[in-house]
């Protein structure tokens, strides 16, 4: 039998908002709890509430207080939270390629070196994994990725860059990520992709979605240049591959 879940911390955000956590810590299990509350009140709305936004290990609700207060709406969602945690083997899964090292991936060296093995070997690595959207955010199509190999975690960089290109994909802590849109950045560059997450004008703005799965697999700079060309005239470039 499952051990019975914790409950969550209900936290107020000034007097429109109630920040559902579940963990201090950056952690799958509590993730999977933040989704899945998530998915619930888009599929069950409460009166009142008026937008969600998950992230990697608390819910924030928003809601309009001269519906229902702080305490009706904290009861509803505590125990909304208890409720097991429904398999999610339904979710889709993305091939995503990327462009590693060189004037892509910039960090790709400095990697290997401290990690005492060879660029190859860093790349082979992070592709053998299947990553698991945690969040977006940052900035938009911004994508933290779970499920990083335990041997290519390392700490952040000492001195964040204030400008990284658009389509980097880096390592940081215990998590890799994508990033849609030029801008700031404190982790490793292992390599770029074509694929645009965000697009304003393309159907769909967003490509992924939390809780769905990604692969990453190896072009070549002028397979990226092709691709990053169509991907700019809005095609996905990515694959979705078949359940």
């Amino acid at each position: 039998m499952a051990a019975p879940l914790s409950p969550p911390r209900l936290l107020p955000g000034g007097d429109s908002a109630i920040t559902v956590e579940f963990s201090r810590h950056i952690d799958d299990a509590a993730n999977r709890r933040v989704l899945a509350l998530d998915r619930e009140l888009a599929r069950e709305p409460i009166a009142g509430v008026t937008e969600t936004v998950p992230t990697y290990r608390s819910l924030l609700v928003h809601y309009d207080p001269t519906q229902i207060d702080f305490e009706a709406l904290g009861r509803k969602l505590a125990e909304l939270a208890l409720a097991p945690v429904p398999p999610t083997e339904n979710a889709r899964r993305w091939r995503i390629p990327v462009a590693y090292g060189g004037e892509h991936g910039i960090d790709l060296e400095d990697v290997a070196k401290t990690l005492g093995t060879t660029p190859d070997d860093i790349v082979a690595r992070h592709i053998a994994s299947e990553y698991r959207v945690a969040m977006i955010g940052f900035t938009p199509g911004w994508s933290y990725l779970s499920g990083l190999h335990e041997k290519l975690q390392m700490p952040r960089r000492q001195n964040p860059r204030l400008l990284t290109p658009a389509g980097t994909i880096s390592i940081g802590g215990v998590q890799t990520g994508i990033q849609c849109l030029a801008g700031p950045s404190g982790w490793h560059l292992l390599g770029r992709t074509p694929v645009r997450t965000y697009q304003l004008h393309r159907d769909p703005i967003f490509l992924l979605e939390p809780g769905d799965r990604v692969m990453f697999y190896v072009v070549d700079a002028k397979t990226f240049v092709e691709q990053d060309r169509a991907a700019e005239h809005g095609e996905l470039v990515a694959e979705l591959m078949a359940a």
